[in-house]
């Protein structure tokens, strides 16, 4: 039966093929080779985060894009530049786009210029003639967001660790020690960890290395070697200087789990914004804490291989922080949790001025690279540039001469293609973020945090029993017991004489302490019979 509005088809009609569906309009001819070799090379079929358009001259040509298959994020990247050339907006771009492609995303906010990423932009007349130029069709969008703030310095969701969690390479790295003091330290998280017994802040640590160190305690460490007190006193005043910067708060409980970082919603990755405006004037400890970040991660998460779309790509911004004074040891540690990592699906950017702030080790496993300018206006700088236009591959453009002149939000890319091999460079024009590029303001993160589930979990410091109350428990039990052998004594030489009593015994090490016995029995603070540990000295959790 046909409507009032359609005729009968005739036999004709009925008999004639259907019409062909219609395609895509073609893009228009390639202005040269090279952009036809650049619009082949950068058009995947999968999932992709749009770029930019490439240069072509002084104009971006809108029918080349330039893209990064989602499916090579964990590929890991970098993202390097001058101050003030755009590395700040690349990563925003990279960032809203994965997370609406249903990648979780971590960022660090060094700066407070990153947390518009929860606005929505504001379009303007400039903005939309600029990603016309860019082959960009601009919507003003946020990314879903949850903002963190390293021990609750700031409006975020507080994040802390254990120092037993924390362990003791990272521990060194932080307190900056040397090899020495390092392997000391060690020795003594090992004791903790044979004895099942949890480091919980600062202070539990302060404690427990006065107690070795101490003529009571000196027997405790003979089994595995001890350590002489002039180290012992430099790991202290260390210790003493890091909790005199404020760095205390980031350590106790209750431990922030590395797992929310992973969250979506609906159908969005959840970008974990971290707020470091208290962090400034302790970089060591905002990189430090970044690895272990992700140390904790490659922990706990299940091999995946290639996803279409990674778990979770974690930008590590101001990078040569992490790599400034750091030993042999700890640096292999960075190389093989990169190397690995990916076949968590995790993907690493990490964000600097150059590629040779990178060990080489580490650049070598980046496969994606977004280099905006350098300036060479030093032999140093000469020295850089031309170490930075080698590290990308070979092309018809002399990178020593582009790379100076590109203008603020351009960029020389080269990133993997879906069959895992570097696509040629691309002179391109970044496109603009679709949510804010102003800092969100304090109230918006205020109210975000204060709607945060994860606030009630999180949000206000706990401060359990712990070494340190145990090693207080045991002086006070040992200074009782003294006066009461005073006493007896005292008593005793007032009557007639009494029979010589047996010296006492020689107090037991801690563990023979009955507060320490009674603090292993909880199943709060004790982690088994031995702490076990994985990358970097983190507590493996079984």
């Amino acid at each position: 039966m046909t409507s009032p509005q359609q005729e009968p088809a005739t036999p004709e009609a009925q008999d004639a093929p259907a019409p062909a569906a219609q395609d895509a309009p073609a893009a228009p001819p390639a202005s040269s080779e090279e952009a036809e070799a650049i619009r082949t090379a950068y058009g995947f079929e999968g999932a992709r985060i749009h770029l930019g358009a490439m240069l072509d001259g002084d104009e971006p040509d809108p029918s080349v894009p330039v893209n990064l298959a989602v499916s090579m994020l964990n590929r890991h990247g970098l993202i390097a530049g001058a101050t003030g050339t755009g590395k700040t907006r690349t990563l925003q771009v990279i960032a809203e786009q994965a997370a609406h492609a249903g990648a979780a995303v971590f960022v660090a906010d060094m700066k407070g210029d990153l947390s518009g990423i929860a606005v929505p932009g504001e379009a303007s007349e400039k903005l939309t003639a600029r990603a016309a130029a860019r082959g960009q069709e601009w919507v003003s969008r946020a990314a879903p967001t949850e903002f963190f703030t390293l021990g609750g310095q700031g409006e975020g969701v507080p994040i802390r660790t254990t120092v037993s969690d924390f362990g003791p390479v990272l521990m060194a790295k932080v307190l900056e020690l040397n090899p020495t003091q390092e392997s000391s330290l060690g020795l003594i998280f090992h004791y903790a960890d044979s004895q099942g017994l949890a480091l919980l802040d600062l202070k539990d640590l302060r404690a427990l290395i006065q107690f070795l160190t101490s003529d009571e305690g000196k027997d405790e460490l003979k089994g595995i070697g001890g350590i002489s007190s002039a180290t012992a006193g430099v790991i202290l005043r260390s210790l003493t200087a890091f909790e005199a910067s404020g760095a205390d708060v980031f350590f106790g409980e209750p431990a922030f789990d590395t797992q929310q970082l992973l969250r979506t919603k609906d159908g969005a990755g959840m970008i974990s914004c971290l707020e470091l405006p208290g962090v400034a004037s302790r970089p060591a400890l905002f990189s430090t804490f970044m690895m272990w970040m992700l140390a904790e991660l490659y922990q706990e998460l299940p091999e995946v291989g290639d996803a279409e779309v990674p778990k979770l790509v974690f930008f590590f911004d101001e990078a040569h922080l992490l790599f400034k004074d750091a030993s042999k040891a700890f640096l292999d540690q960075v190389v093989q949790t990169v190397r690995l990592i990916r076949s968590k699906g995790v993907g690493i950017f990490f964000v600097t001025q150059t590629p040779k702030d990178i060990p080489g080790d580490v650049l070598a496993q980046l496969g994606n690279r977004v280099q905006h300018a350098l300036r060479a206006f030093t032999p140093d700088d000469a020295k850089a540039l031309k170490a930075t236009a080698k590290t990308f591959p070979t092309t018809e453009h002399d990178l020593e001469e582009v790379i100076p002149a590109l203008g603020t939000g351009e960029a020389i890319v080269t990133v993997m293609s879906e069959d895992g091999a570097p696509t040629p460079v691309a002179i391109t024009a970044v496109r603009a973020p679709e949510s804010s590029m102003e800092p969100a303001g304090e109230q918006v993160i205020k109210e975000s945090a204060a709607a945060s589930a994860l606030m009630d979990e999180y949000g206000e410091a706990v401060d359990n029993e712990s070494a340190y109350e145990i090693l207080q428990k045991r002086a006070a039990a040992d200074a009782e017991a003294e006066d009461a052998a005073a006493a007896e004594k005292g008593v005793a030489g007032k009557g007639a004489e009494q029979p010589a009593k047996k010296p006492a015994k020689k107090a037991e090490g801690l563990m023979g302490n009955p507060a320490v016995k009674s603090f292993l029995r909880s199943a709060g603070t004790v982690l088994g019979r031995e702490i076990s540990r994985s990358l970097f000295g983190t507590r493996k959790r079984r």
